[in-house]
């Protein structure tokens, strides 16, 4: 179970000056990450933070620190406490040696993260325990192989009055098709999912036969850096999470347009649709094989936020709008019972 928030800038603000004497420049020109490290081993957390240190700096971005995130594990049992990860927050700025606008600042925090995940893998192995649970300017995730109740139980930054944002998404299913684990758990980084995606296998085949023709305007010849966009050490919404950001931050598209194209309605023979919508479908039939469910994805960067059925249609989907405009979806009826 876990969270996905918008930055709560008011909150990181305060930490950054507690813990480094730092004023952080303006919401979208800071990002902070909350770093799993592995489970005992002090010197694979030295090295992680090295290499992401590094890539970081040679980026052009102004590396501020790190602070360890407080927790309390007082109630874990015995299988998420012997995997209990060290976990701290990774501060940076967009005010180093170069000056990048908020996407390109996006496209580069993403390539720091791929390429750091692609170092430690070679060094500690693919599932050793190290996970960056998001590195954006405009999000931020807690997660855990936690119950719900126990997420903000555990997490004592969500308990502080400060921490204060204007969305979030919330997920708080169990694992049923792969084996629980701290860095598996959802959200992910753009996304959560209540469903499974069927098509799995061939959906991740043919993004590595994409793979050697993959370019993007902005990344150019350096765009094997993001590759591969799946992995077989990913589940199925890991690796649908992991396309859905290359997508949306490698390429110009909007995050509406590139859930639309992975996550289509059931377009032929809807008289209900209009034809441009159709001919939107059509286009990218051709570029994008669906990622088929039963699947409900909620998904968002930020900027955004939105969710989805896939064409099969068999998750539960409900939302509100309340009369002090908030608005609330879910995957379940009745998961606010009082409302």
């Amino acid at each position: 179970a876990g969270a996905l928030f918008g930055m709560p800038d008011a909150f990181m603000r305060s930490k950054a000056k507690d813990s480094f004497g730092v004023e952080l420049p303006a919401l979208g020109e800071y990002a902070v990450s909350n770093v799993f490290f592995p489970h005992g081993n002090a010197q694979a957390l030295v090295d992680c933070k090295t290499i992401l240190e590094r890539l970081a700096k040679e980026r052009g971005l102004k590396v501020i620190g790190w602070r360890p995130v407080p927790v309390d594990n007082s109630m874990l049992g015995r299988d998420p406490l012997d995997s209990e990860p060290v976990t701290e927050q990774f501060f940076v700025t967009n005010t180093g040696s170069k000056k990048y606008d908020l996407r390109t600042f996006e496209r580069e925090l993403l390539r720091i993260r791929k390429m750091c995940e692609d170092e430690a893998a070679a060094m500690l192995g693919p599932e050793s325990g190290f996970y960056i649970n998001s590195l954006s300017s405009q999000t931020i995730t807690y997660k855990g192989q936690l119950t719900p109740e126990q997420v903000i139980q555990y997490y004592l930054d969500l308990q502080d009055p400060a921490f204060i944002s204007h969305m979030s998404l919330v997920h708080s299913r169990f694992s049923t098709n792969t084996f629980p684990s701290w860095e598996r758990a959802q959200p992910i980084r753009m996304m959560c999912h209540n469903g499974e995606i069927n098509t799995l296998r061939g959906n991740k085949n043919w993004m590595y036969s994409r793979g050697g023709i993959m370019a993007s305007d902005y990344f150019g010849n350096s765009t094997q850096q993001l590759l591969p966009a799946t992995s077989d050490n990913m589940s199925d919404s890991g690796n649908l999470d992991s396309v859905l950001e290359l997508l949306s931050k490698a390429s110009d598209r909007s995050l509406p347009e590139c859930v639309m194209m992975m996550i289509p309605e059931a377009w032929q023979d809807n008289h209900n649709l209009t034809d441009s919508k159709k001919a939107f479908y059509e286009y990218n039939s051709c570029v994008m094989e669906p990622w088929d469910g039963p699947a409900m994805v909620a998904f968002t960067d930020g900027r955004y936020i939105g969710a989805t059925l896939d064409r099969n249609g068999l998750r539960p989907s409900r939302f509100y709008v309340t009369k002090d405009d908030h608005v609330l979806l879910s995957s379940e009826i009745g998961v606010i019972p009082d409302l």
